[in-house]
């Protein structure tokens, strides 16, 4: 489970994320970053942690579908919020595939989205 400290509450952050940071889709799911590094903080201060939120919505499928993936996605971004620069947003946005995907295929799309943001991929 993805700590508390770690999980995107609020709407603003979420709308933050996905207008002004960068996308990289793969076929079950779209990941935005919006860099902590960018946002100046008051010195003597230590940087927010990085904090990741998601999306599922009922195109994905019904609610005990939708839960599912939310749960495998919060498992897997346990792992990986450590890739990200301190006080980095991420919002990991799950496609319709992604209701009938399993965990492999959705740790191999996340990964690959994570890398190419992360690692400056072409577009």
């Amino acid at each position: 489970m993805l700590p508390t400290e770690h999980r995107l509450r609020r709407r603003e952050d979420f709308a933050t994320a996905v207008r002004r940071g960068r996308r990289a889709g793969r076929p079950t799911l779209v990941v935005h970053f919006r860099s902590g590094a960018t946002d100046p903080h008051a010195p003597g201060e230590s940087a927010p942690p990085t904090r990741a939120g998601f999306v599922v919505s009922k195109a994905v499928g019904g609610a005990v579908v939708r839960n599912k993936v939310k749960r495998r996605l919060r498992h897997l971004m346990r792992d990986r919020v450590s890739l990200f620069p301190p006080g980095s947003l991420v919002v990991v946005r799950a496609l319709p595939g992604a209701g009938d995907a399993d965990h492999a295929q959705l740790a191999q799309d996340l990964d690959a989205a994570l890398q190419r943001l992360l690692g400056g991929g072409a577009r």
